[in-house]
């Protein structure tokens, strides 16, 4: 089969995915091997690619929001059956042992494992997947729609809780990209006034087009104080602006994996009045399996932009640049 991997860090205009010939990967217990049909591309594929996640094994292959169809079965693997449309998301397994774990904190668990950053993701013809972490996807919801909600989606309907945000309260969204787009219809069908603060005006006109309440600017103040924000920008120098929007005792919640490096925050105008900064470390299945059960109710629909497989870097590469609004999605 034909893969991407990432032969070596670098800026991903000096191409640092190749295209290689890899034997097909043949499943082990419990797992389920999958003919990928399409791959969503996120901003956490692009700081693999350039380093700011530094690959946890050599010539990984990216990619976590992974739709396609199952079409070989491990040794005691009964969950899915072959011919099945499956989702592959960011979060490949975990130990099921440690404290988090057993107390119902998967996303925090102290063994994880990750789609696409400690084994092979779906930017390749067939990928492999433990099936207890493979989704059973909406029927009414196309490949390519699907392929964003995996981890954008999933990645935001999660920092959307961390938020806190009462019903009826006022959410303030930093950037506005692939999980954006698609957390800011959900805030919307739940009653939230939605203020989208981001830099570019393909994001800016995308936040009108989709309803929000108000659209300016990153460093802009929004038309009120907010119950509560998200920072989906990987840009720490955003955190102090978002923290002075926020009313007292609100929560701002950082939906990215990785994020440059914070400045220092004054206590009295960012975070005292019990203001509240929290990270967003990962997702657990029952988030996954809400958000998609949500989707399908309020027909959230991704704004997707379509790259043949072969592209996979320009794909990056535009998402690096700010090309487009929405979400890559890579297909065959």
């Amino acid at each position: 089969m034909q893969a991407w991997v990432v032969q070596q860090c670098a800026p991903i205009d000096q191409g640092p995915l190749r295209r290689i010939e890899r034997p097909a990967p043949v499943p082990g217990p419990g797992q389920v091997r999958v003919a990928v049909s399409c791959c969503g591309v996120c901003r956490t594929d692009l700081h693999l690619a350039e380093g700011d996640l530094p690959p946890r094994r050599p010539e990984v292959t990216p990619g976590h929001e992974v739709v396609g169809r199952v079409d070989a079965l491990g040794p005691g693997a009964t969950r899915f059956a072959v011919g099945e449309r499956v989702g592959v998301a960011w979060l490949a397994r975990t130990d099921q042992t440690c404290r988090y774990c057993r107390r119902g904190d998967e996303n925090l668990c102290a063994e994880p494992t990750f789609t696409g950053w400690d084994v092979d993701g779906g930017y390749a013809d067939q990928c492999l997947v433990d099936e207890r972490f493979a989704y059973r996807l909406p029927e009414q919801v196309s490949d390519e729609q699907a392929a964003p909600l995996l981890c954008a989606g999933i990645i935001g309907y999660r920092a959307l809780r961390v938020a806190q945000v009462p019903v009826g309260g006022r959410l303030g969204i930093y950037g506005f990209g692939g999980s954006a787009h698609l957390t800011a219809q959900i805030a919307l069908q739940l009653g939230l006034r939605v203020h989208v603060l981001t830099r570019g005006e393909h994001n800016r006109a995308l936040a009108r087009e989709l309803g929000a309440d108000s659209v300016a600017d990153a460093t802009d103040e929004p038309p009120e104080p907010l119950d509560g924000a998200i920072l989906f920008a990987p840009a720490g120098d955003l955190v102090p602006v978002a923290l002075r929007a926020l009313d007292s005792g609100a929560t701002l919640a950082v939906a990215g994996i990785w994020l440059s490096d914070i400045p220092a925050l004054n206590y009295q105008r960012e975070l005292f009045r019990e203001r509240r900064l929290r990270s967003v470390t990962a997702n657990t299945r029952r988030d996954g399996e809400e958000f998609l059960r949500l989707s399908a109710r309020f027909g959230i629909t991704a704004t997707t932009h379509r790259y043949p497989m072969a592209q996979a870097p320009a794909a990056l590469a535009d998402l690096a640049h700010g090309r487009f609004g929405g979400a890559a999605v890579l297909y065959h």
